[in-house]
């Protein structure tokens, strides 16, 4: 479990990484909080926070530098969610420094034809109130087979979010599924509150919020040029999507993917050398610079 504040003690090779000094008070800040708190944890719950995470809010973030970071919990994503929600001060210490205005949102996504709460979302928050945010979501394990409702979370991102970013800020979706090829409007008024003549396209509304934000698809697992990479290709480009084999790697490959982006490479490389090894840093940076290089021909 990694943990706010300046300590790496719980690291591999603590000695080898160094978080910005610059930002050494404001750490301390949230590692007392953090105590003060208690101990984390996402996966004893019976339910969601519904005041926080209720999705007919609107949301917005004045940051140069919004981020929304959203996770299907549906049950084939196994423990993907809880080990990325439990990377969460890893997360945002190590973003914060390339940009210390950093805002981030979550999102829980499952299957609205199905589950309980298909759709969870939180503020914009930074820092240790992050913590509150992300403690209220649920991953209720629900949803059929597949497919599920990503297409809703794209309809809820195009009409409840407003953010005045000086450039296209990050969207990134944990995923591994094909999404359902409407947005029904009773889905979306029962679900978000919103009043829809009609049943939304879910790949043109994808297309629509990834001319707003830099989308990114990161899959687990799955097979090249299969009916969800092809269906993803059409939502948000072939190019934006990076298929990951180990939940364990899945935030760091978020984490080099924004780096790379912000021009922080190497830093992010020296702080995943610390807690890796370095097959598992060469397998992300292969994958990463492939990634660009693929963009860039």
């Amino acid at each position: 479990m990694y943990s706010w504040g300046n300590s790496l003690d719980d690291w591999a090779r603590p000695g080898a990484y160094a978080f910005d000094p610059a930002l050494k008070d404001r750490r301390a800040r949230d590692a007392r909080a953090s105590r003060a708190k208690g101990p984390r944890t996402y996966n004893r719950r019976s339910g969601p926070d519904e005041e926080i995470v209720d999705p007919r809010k609107l949301v917005r973030s004045k940051s140069k530098n919004p981020m929304v970071i959203s996770v299907d919990v549906t049950g084939l994503m196994a423990r993907w969610p809880f080990e990325i929600f439990d990377r969460l001060p890893l997360l945002y210490n190590t973003l914060s420094q390339y940009r210390p205005d950093l805002e981030i949102c979550f999102a829980a996504i499952g299957d609205a034809g199905c589950d309980r709460w298909p759709l969870q979302v939180t503020r914009f928050s930074k820092g240790f109130a992050l913590e509150s945010q992300l403690g209220s979501l649920y991953g209720e394990g629900g949803g059929g087979d597949e497919p599920e409702s990503y297409g809703l979370f794209a309809w809820w991102m195009k009409s409840h979010v407003t953010v005045t970013a000086e450039e296209k800020p990050f969207l990134i979706v944990f995923g591994d599924a094909t999404m359902h090829p409407k947005v029904p409007a009773d889905q979306a008024h029962r679900v978000c509150g919103d009043e829809l003549s009609q049943a939304q396209n879910s790949v043109g509304l994808w297309r629509e919020v990834s001319r707003q934000w830099n989308t990114w698809f990161l899959r687990r697992v799955g097979r090249p040029g299969d009916r969800v990479a092809r269906q993803w290709s059409k939502a948000v480009g072939k190019d934006r999507i990076l298929p990951i084999q180990d939940e364990q790697r899945a935030v760091d490959y978020a984490l080099g993917l924004v780096a790379l982006h912000w021009g922080c490479f190497d830093d992010f490389r020296a702080n995943m050398g610390a807690r890796q090894s370095e097959a598992a840093i060469k397998a992300v940076e292969r994958d990463l610079k492939s990634l660009r290089r693929r963009r860039s021909a």
